[in-house]
């Protein structure tokens, strides 16, 4: 009976280890995505810094994960030796391996706010900063109760902050935090001329379709292995994300006007809204939640299109810092009993719990940016960035023909 019940254990944490390691790869996929879609927005001159921003972000993320940030959200340390870190076959280090592809999400997300004038090695130690502090600190609290904040909710209000899979954790805190970094870069050259804001057009509709496909992919890796367990795996979170993704690309494709921009944005403004309840809400409801965040991402991308002195390139704040929180207020809306939901979670916790989330990004945000600009500065030169990224930082241009001899 023993041999039996030791079987089965050891199925049983292999198969959440498999599980939660797939999951990771899925969302580390995902960063290509990133990169792509970047590298068709920008333009031409600075298409390899996008490509090269995401790679190296990643590793300089993993490192403050693997060292600080992980041990400040859990407090578990890997400073010891590896046959003791092999334990349920090693699932403690996957599910960090799964945590970490959310927690370099930050400055890949902040990466497409500043583009096309950031310097390179200020900001990947900006990235190091925000992912080894600021984002642990809220991740923690949100996923680990951290200062009996969440207990404190539930006495309140009856249930704690809820983020199944990071709308607010992950996509409003980048999002905000992106934002800050957008302000205090100031606007990209040529893009204010003779009073008058100018836009500049995608430089690879192909390649930001591309880097679309690949998130909205991995995206189902991120909402549904959110579940760290094979045992807790919901097909409610699959179809929840796919509902969402396809009200934000309808409603794309109605307010945006037929525009390719709008319409392979408007799946992932919806993916970002769901992810906080994909795990409560009905799948009519994770429609609408879903369209509402693409018509907050259209709506207000284009207002700030008129905004000189907030160029956004790629519109992370309005994709992820406010879509996020409105997908974790929308779970305490949707996520409710009275519209078909599972029920368990309070308005106001999650708009507290939303609320926090953006106060900590942007003051972390403002502590670390605003130290690094005044100590080295984190604009590139009027010179460089009119040669562009490409040249300037990597002396290597995307194709053959913009080289400059």
């Amino acid at each position: 009976m023993d041999e039996v019940q030791n079987a089965v254990t050891v199925l049983s944490t292999s198969s959440d280890t498999l599980f939660i390691l797939l999951g990771a790869i899925m969302v580390l996929a995902m960063h290509a995505g990133f990169a792509f879609l970047e590298l068709g927005t920008v333009r031409g001159k600075n298409q390899v810094n996008a490509l090269v921003k995401i790679i190296t972000d990643f590793g300089v993320s993993t490192l403050a994960y693997f060292f600080f940030g992980y041990y400040l959200a859990y407090g578990e340390t890997f400073m010891t030796g590896a046959h003791n870190l092999v334990t349920n076959h090693g699932f403690g280090l996957t599910k960090f391996f799964f945590l970490l592809t959310f927690a370099a999400a930050i400055p890949a997300i902040v990466s497409g706010g500043i583009a096309e004038r950031a310097r390179f090695y200020p900001m990947l130690i900006c990235s190091f900063f925000i992912v080894g502090l600021v984002y642990p600190l809220f991740e923690g609290i949100a996923w680990n109760n951290h200062f009996g904040i969440q207990s404190w909710l539930q006495a309140e209000f009856g249930a704690a902050f809820h983020d199944f899979a990071g709308s607010v954790v992950v996509h409003a805190v980048g999002g905000w935090i992106g934002l800050v970094a957008v302000i205090l870069l100031g606007t990209r050259r040529g893009r204010v001329r003779n009073g008058q804001t100018v836009g500049f057009a995608p430089s690879n509709i192909p390649m930001l379709a591309l880097g679309a496909w690949i998130l909205i992919v991995g995206w189902f890796g991120f909402n549904v292995m959110s579940a760290q367990k094979l045992s807790a795996i919901s097909g409610l979170v699959a179809v929840n994300s796919l509902m969402a993704m396809v009200g934000g690309t309808l409603i794309a494709l109605f307010l945006g006007r037929n525009d390719p921009g709008f319409i392979h944005n408007g799946p992932l403004a919806g993916l970002v809204a769901v992810c906080a309840g994909s795990d409560l809400m009905h799948p009519v409801g994770a429609l609408v939640v879903g369209g509402v965040a693409s018509a907050i991402f259209i709506l207000v991308f284009t207002w700030l299109q008129r905004k000189p002195k907030i160029d956004d390139v790629l519109g992370v704040w309005p994709l992820h810092g406010l879509c996020g929180a409105w997908g974790g207020i929308a779970a305490g809306i949707f996520g409710s009993e009275a519209l078909g939901g599972m029920g368990g979670v309070s308005f106001m916790s999650q708009l507290l719990g939303t609320l926090l989330g953006v106060t900590i990004a942007v003051v972390g945000s403002l502590i670390i940016y605003g130290i690094m600009r005044q100590v080295v500065g984190l604009r590139l030169s009027q010179e460089a960035e009119h040669e562009g990224a490409d040249l300037a930082i990597h002396k290597i241009s995307a194709t053959a023909h913009e080289v400059q001899l």
